[in-house]
């Protein structure tokens, strides 16, 4: 019982690692396999999205700002229930503004809810917490 569960606690941190490695590489194939097909994502803006496909679209428009990024995650806490695990992950996101000499960073939490799909975690939850943010 202890490897399983190790085993997943270091699997749902990998799904959390791959996006945000993804979004940095901007690997968006990668970055679509991290989620269930009906992911629910809200916290990103006023809207909530109930779609995989709509939700990467939604973020490789907004990636266009910038010309790069760093996503830096705290290691994840877990708590998991057979198939099912909730997720907290703190993160600290460096923007670097497309054509200009400004960057924004975001501290934010990711509340997240996974769900295994035979050997593999899948984001069916995805939430963002800001914390706080700045520009300089």
């Amino acid at each position: 019982m202890t490897t399983d569960l190790t085993q997943s606690r270091i699997a749902l941190q990998d799904v959390m690692l791959t996006y945000a490695a993804a979004v940095d590489e901007r690997d968006q194939p990668r970055y679509l396999a991290c989620f269930e097909e009906d992911v629910e994502v809200v916290g990103f803006g006023n809207k909530t999205y109930r779609n995989r496909d709509q939700w990467v679209d939604y973020v490789w428009r907004a990636l266009d700002k910038y010309s790069a990024t760093q996503h830096m995650l705290g290691p994840t806490l877990a708590t998991i229930s057979g198939n099912r695990a909730c997720t907290r992950t703190d993160v600290q996101a460096l923007h670097f503004i497309a054509g200009k000499d400004t960057h924004f960073v975001l501290w934010a939490t990711y509340k997240t809810d996974m769900q295994r799909r035979g050997d593999n975690w899948k984001i069916s939850r995805h939430e963002l917490i800001v914390t706080g943010t700045s520009s300089y």
